[in-house]
């Protein structure tokens, strides 16, 4: 009875040499079935399940009948297996969607700065260079509207690009799988905070415009304090755009797009977020990257105090005063000599101080790190202070054992009782030097034993676990030797015993 794994393998024989059979045939009726194998390749790495291939254009082309041929990629009821240029495919196009996505964030952050320039100038030219409701202002408010709408396609469009690396990722899964909860509302969210610019030129159209008027905003007052608040409002918050440079900053950096580092945080189960991005920055460039936050810090909360100020024209509305009042501010000074005088002052002012002091420690933190000594300037100090405390503890033991002979040689010749008062002194405080040296270099010594680095522990670990592997070897071989010889003395003896028998036997015979 044959098995069923040979007659399968005997039929799949078969259906090759008939499908050969058939190949020749095609080759001699034309040559055009080779062509259509060629597109059936190409296209079943595009094609799954009972995909079929249409061959007529290709036939008519070749001159044969136009006869429909269409063939089944994969059996019925069979399993896909994916080949390793599906692997290689996937690859690629994640390479192309992550350089997709670094692109549109890089637009998208241009356009997010260019929509807070244009507001900038718009809020400081408006009120001095023309008047609110006029054609330069209207036009000047679309350009940011436009610019704002470029921001949101964008958005959409990084998000689109996202999803489709997802979808890449899990093997060509559903779209709505990836749209979960947390998603849209990041989604919804970025959307609504790049959606916010100013508004408040489009009211101004087709009003009168008093020249006298001294709104602080390219608002004028006809529509009231109400307009302008919002105006003001939103002027500041277009500054919430800026969430982009950490996403900039994390897709752009070497980290992300370095494959070494890629492959050794996978096996270590290390996400690479911007925390981590700005934690290697820290580390590497610490002086500079302060620097810059700092000073990028400083001059946008400057600008945003005096816009906030303008309302009541005091001395915080201009910008030397703002760019005093908020370095103060942020190194918690506090001189007292200026001070916010409107709500949206004072947060602004208040966010400075917290952000002051979270700067000072990071300041603090890279400073210490600076000045601290590395491990092998720490090995060459507490080696020389040891060498240090050593000659010390001679001396002072030296100076022991001279106040005892002076004190012993003091009542060998009796003398008076003031030299011997003297000489007891000095011997008690040489003995409490002595002590003082000993404790000190303990103490040296105990935090040097304690900077013993890891790996060379671990290097002294792996050489003993080694030796004593080697001594195990050549014990086993030694008992296995000391077993072999058992075994040869053992039938050496029965040998022995043997000629011994046979020997006695024939004397015994002989003697009979």
């Amino acid at each position: 009875m044959s098995s069923p794994a040979r007659e399968e393998s005997k039929g799949e024989s078969g259906q090759a040499k008939e499908g050969a059979a058939k190949g020749d045939d095609v080759e001699s009726g034309g040559g055009r079935r080779p062509a259509c194998a060629l597109e059936m390749e190409m296209t079943s790495r595009s094609l799954r399940g009972n995909s079929k291939v249409d061959c007529d254009g290709l036939i008519n082309r070749n001159g044969g009948d136009s006869t429909e041929v269409s063939v089944s990629l994969t059996l019925p009821g069979k399993r896909v297996i994916p080949m390793e240029g599906d692997n290689l495919y996937r690859l690629r196009d994640r390479k192309f969607l992550l350089e997709d996505k670094k692109r549109l964030c890089a637009l998208a952050l241009g356009t997010a700065l260019l929509g807070i320039l244009l507001m900038i100038i718009h809020a400081e030219m408006c009120p001095f260079v023309y008047p609110p409701g006029s054609n330069v202002a209207f036009i000047i408010n679309c350009s940011i509207s436009l610019s704002t709408g470029c921001l949101l396609i964008l958005i959409l469009a990084f998000h689109y690009k996202d999803i489709r690396l997802f979808i890449s990722d899990h093997n060509q899964v559903d779209w709505r799988i990836a749209m979960t909860s947390h998603r849209v509302l990041v989604i919804t969210l970025e959307l609504l905070v790049c959606a916010i610019h100013p508004v408040g030129t489009y009211w101004e159209v087709g009003h009168p415009v008093n020249s006298s008027s001294s709104a602080p905003l390219c608002v004028s007052r006809i529509h009231g304090d109400a307009l302008m608040d919002m105006e003001l409002l939103l002027s500041v918050l277009m500054f919430l755009r800026l969430y982009l440079v950490h996403r900039a900053i994390l897709l752009h950096s070497k980290v992300l797009l370095n494959a070494s580092y890629r492959s050794i945080g996978s096996l270590n189960n290390i996400n690479f977020t911007f925390r981590f991005v700005l934690k290697v920055l820290m580390n590497k460039y610490p002086a500079r990257t302060l620097l810059v936050f700092i000073l990028f810090f400083w001059l946008t909360a400057s600008w945003m105090l005096t816009l906030c100020e303008r309302q009541t024209q005091a001395s915080t509305g201009h910008i030397d005063t703002a760019l005093w009042l908020i370095a103060i501010t942020f190194l918690t000074v506090g001189y007292g000599d200026v001070s916010p005088n409107t709500n949206c002052g004072k947060a602004v002012c208040l966010f400075s101080g917290v952000m002051g002091v979270a700067c000072t420690a990071m300041l603090v933190a890279v400073v210490t790190k600076k000045l601290a000594l590395n491990k092998g300037e720490k090995h060459v100090h507490f080696f020389m202070l040891d060498i240090h405390f050593s000659k010390r503890i001679r001396h002072a033991a030296a100076n022991v054992l001279r106040e005892c002979w002076l004190l012993h040689r003091t009542n060998l010749t009796k003398g008076n009782r003031r030299e011997h008062r003297r000489h007891q002194r000095c011997l008690l405080e040489a003995i409490r030097v002595f002590r003082h040296l000993r404790l000190k270099q303990r103490k040296l010594r105990d935090y040097a034993s304690e900077m013993v680095d890891l790996p060379k522990m671990q290097m002294i670990m792996c050489d003993l676990s080694a030796n004593w592997n080697n001594s195990y070897r050549e014990l086993e071989q030694r008992i296995i030797s000391m077993e072999q010889n058992l075994d040869e003395l053992s039938r050496c003896f029965q040998q022995t015993s043997e000629l011994l028998s046979q020997v006695l036997c024939h004397r015994n015979t002989e003697i009979r």
